[in-house]
């Protein structure tokens, strides 16, 4: 009788239902509370919601279109894919524009997108490891300190891309098994979405796509033909963001214009180490004058030519500062953090947070060494897509959503680290499929 409770309760908490139900509940019952005693007022932050993007959404529901990014009115924009703004412009459109109602609704919508996240982490890590390493993935993910807070408290694309790009690295695992033009039509528009949420994403697709191409290849004679259909869902799907782009500014806009002014924030005299944040125009009025005086595309391709400028002059410098955002967006520190100065719960979090990717990595290592098929798109998804970032300026937001995929590898780590452990207690090696599937831990019951 005990046994069968027991074997029910696990079943329960091991479904990912439940898993994504209890990340929602821990999500928005801390905003709740949060929203009620502090550590802020709520309306001490409706003015700044969503910074650029809660501006350019206050744009669009007051008609004068898409455009707006900073405090000011200055006209069309191309700063950002128009994903998240429209969903914001909607929740403005319905519960009013910075208003309390709108800020509640739109923090539910970023808690659901990061709870719905752990059904495509169980799913990844299921698929690739087995269903053990899927259940402890899921639940990390769940309690992890960061994809807490990012939906608690930044109203921006973050948690939304957080989910959209595991889903198309779940489509990656699935469409490569798939002879069907429309699964890899529907993959190719899902990488399409996924641009107009984070353009960031697309850094993803040639090792996603190519890898789904070159396994594809070796089992059909159509592989070229459903890449190209792949390829083309996608730039259906993002065309309609260039023409807009084309008409309007009238140039080639790679999905947005800010290059530029990212480039020259982490790039410049002033910075410090990762990036000079107070000089952006949403907190300097005198660049954020100069960016209204100037008009958006003359701003950036001078802040483009003045952040190249910096790096042709000092490249040992520009060297130094790119090791100091890799080192950044590892762990979230550019520098050495002095943890017997903090208070315990912030260190504990703060060594969660180094602890968490390097458990990832360590996954990563562990699933090529052991020949797992799946090693390649997990493993070049968390390289490939902060490479931008370290050009730039990092920051563990910017890194959120590969945060998903470094889940299932530190999942992995920790099922095999588990599994090594039982396997010393007992005096019984698992076996080799035990070991790659992820299930020994389980195995006997």
């Amino acid at each position: 009788m005990i046994r069968r409770i027991t074997g029910k309760i696990g079943h329960f908490l091991g479904h990912p239902g439940t898993i994504v139900v209890a990340a929602f509940l821990v999500r928005y019952g801390i905003f709740c509370y949060f929203s009620a005693t502090g550590p802020y007022p709520i309306r001490g932050v409706i003015p700044t919601m969503g910074y650029e993007t809660g501006q350019i959404a206050r744009s669009l529901v007051q008609g004068r279109g898409y455009g707006s990014p900073l405090k000011v009115d200055t006209g069309p924009t191309a700063w950002m894919p128009p994903g998240y703004p429209f969903l914001l412009a909607g929740v403005f459109k319905l519960f009013g524009i910075f208003t309390v109602e709108s800020y509640t609704v739109i923090k539910a919508f970023d808690c659901a997108f990061s709870a719905l996240t752990v059904w495509v982490i169980w799913a990844i890590a299921r698929r690739a490891f087995g269903t053990a390493c899927g259940v402890t993935a899921g639940w990390m993910w769940t309690l992890l300190p960061s994809a807490i807070f990012y939906p608690v408290v930044w109203v921006w694309d973050t948690s939304l891309s957080a989910l959209v790009l595991p889903l198309i690295v779940l489509a990656s695992m699935h469409v490569q098994e798939s002879k069907r033009v429309s699964a890899w039509a529907g993959c190719g528009a899902l990488w399409g979405l996924g641009a107009m949420v984070n353009a960031s994403i697309v850094s993803t697709l040639p090792f996603l796509l190519g890898w789904d191409a070159q396994v594809l290849r070796r089992k059909s004679a159509q592989w070229l033909k459903l890449t190209l259909v792949a390829l083309l869902l996608f730039a259906v799907v993002i065309a309609p963001w260039f023409i807009r782009n084309y008409l309007v500014f009238h140039k080639l806009i790679l999905f947005r214009s800010n290059f530029g002014l990212e480039l020259w924030l982490g790039n410049n005299r002033f910075n410090p180490g990762v990036w000079s944040w107070w000089l952006h125009p949403n907190d300097d009025d005198g660049e954020r004058r100069l960016y209204a005086s100037m008009g958006e595309m003359a701003y950036m391709a001078m802040k483009q030519r003045e952040a190249i400028s910096w790096i042709r002059e000092h490249p040992a410098m520009w060297r130094e500062q790119i090791f100091r955002r890799f080192v950044d967006n590892w762990t979230g520190f550019d520098e050495p953090p002095n943890l017997t100065k903090a208070r315990f719960y912030i260190a504990v979090g703060m060594l969660l947070e180094i602890l968490f990717p390097m458990l990832g990595l360590l996954g990563g290592v562990l699933s090529y060494r052991r020949g797992n098929p799946y090693a390649f798109p997990l493993t070049a998804t968390i390289f490939f897509f902060p490479v931008v970032y370290y050009l730039t300026h990092t920051s563990l937001r910017y890194r959120h959503p590969i945060d998903p995929v470094l889940c299932v590898l530190a999942g992995y780590t920790a099922v095999s680290a588990w599994g090594w452990i039982a396997a010393l207690v007992s005096r019984k090696p698992a076996s080799a499929d035990q070991q790659q599937s992820g299930e020994w831990i389980t195995a006997g019951k």
